[in-house]
């Protein structure tokens, strides 16, 4: 049986491999741990549900990738609570043959594999599904600064994006 101590180390690494060229680490600003408020939209574009969450963002496999854990509510309010969301987890790594990153979320509590590919786009990191997945998708970072960022979750409908998440991350303070 593997020590979780062993486990982490072997996966977690200190910064990026230095084969990434620095204009490609466009995730390194998430790098850490940062505090949640998650908010859900319906159809019509009301917000329907407010909670709060915790992302923490790592290099991991020799600084060749990035993991997150995305989880909501917070691990602290997990043992009370009746409204448990989801506990998953994104994969990334940068592949220079189509010059973006590969990503795959995957959420347990609700059955789901999310597969994607990520871009700098302006000021933001966008994320979207790869060709012919439905529902098509696109998850976008914004507003990104030392300690803040926005996070959308968007769904492609009737021949537009329509807002299905949204995210207020708040760098946690060691």
């Amino acid at each position: 049986m593997t020590e979780p101590d062993s486990f982490a180390a072997a996966l977690i690494s200190e910064g990026p491999h230095a084969a990434l060229p620095p204009e490609s680490r466009i995730f390194a600003p998430f790098i850490g741990s940062w505090d949640l408020v998650v908010s859900w939209f319906d159809a019509s574009g009301a917000l329907s549900r407010r909670q709060d969450g915790e992302w923490h963002f790592a290099w991991i496999l020799e600084g060749r990738a990035i993991q997150d854990v995305w989880i909501v509510p917070p691990r602290h309010a997990r043992v009370a609570a009746s409204d448990l969301y989801e506990y998953g987890t994104s994969l990334r790594f940068f592949d220079p043959a189509i010059d973006a990153w590969q990503s795959t979320w995957i959420g347990p509590m609700h059955r789901l594999v999310r597969s994607f590919i990520a871009h700098r786009a302006g000021d933001q990191v966008v994320l979207e599904t790869v060709e012919g997945t439905s529902p098509r998708m696109r998850w976008s970072f914004a507003d990104i600064a030392a300690d803040a960022f926005t996070w959308r979750n968007e769904a492609w409908k009737d021949g537009a994006w329509r807002l299905q998440q949204a995210f207020e991350a708040r760098r946690r303070r060691a």
